[in-house]
């Protein structure tokens, strides 16, 4: 197990990236990814929670907010790529985001981020304006 020192600070979407980079760059299928929060932003835990097809995957929101509270995270930032290189949302992408959102809201573990991924960068639904 990591100590604590060593655990990165996730407080951007560009930190989550880095975070995420080594575990979800150049993969030939699409996977989405949680990262758990602590109150100050540190990384309490990352985990691939879906893994799906060339087009996509699934993600369950009771499974990662069930994960999120058994580790006593207080945010998450959720992740997946796009193994087409595309970093624009695809509707279904906008509507897993609110549905993550709300959970988020009600459970009192709010969704900082939704992050995909393509080998040429990353898409930031907080960073432009989709939280």
């Amino acid at each position: 197990e990591q100590d604590m020192a060593q655990k990165p600070l996730v407080s951007c979407s560009k930190q989550a990236y880095d975070v995420l980079k080594p575990d979800m760059l150049y993969l030939p299928h699409e996977e989405f990814w949680v990262l758990l929060l602590n109150r100050s932003n540190m990384l309490v835990k990352k985990q691939r929670v879906g893994q799906g097809g060339v087009s996509g995957t699934v993600a369950d929101p009771r499974i990662v907010y069930k994960l999120a509270m058994e580790n006593l995270a207080s945010k998450i930032i959720v992740a997946h790529n796009h193994p087409s290189g595309n970093l624009k949302p695809s509707t279904s992408d906008i509507e897993l985001t609110k549905k993550f959102k709300q959970a988020g809201d009600l459970l009192d573990i709010p969704l900082v981020d939704h992050l995909i991924f393509a080998d040429g960068g990353y898409f930031s639904f907080a960073d432009e304006g989709h939280l």
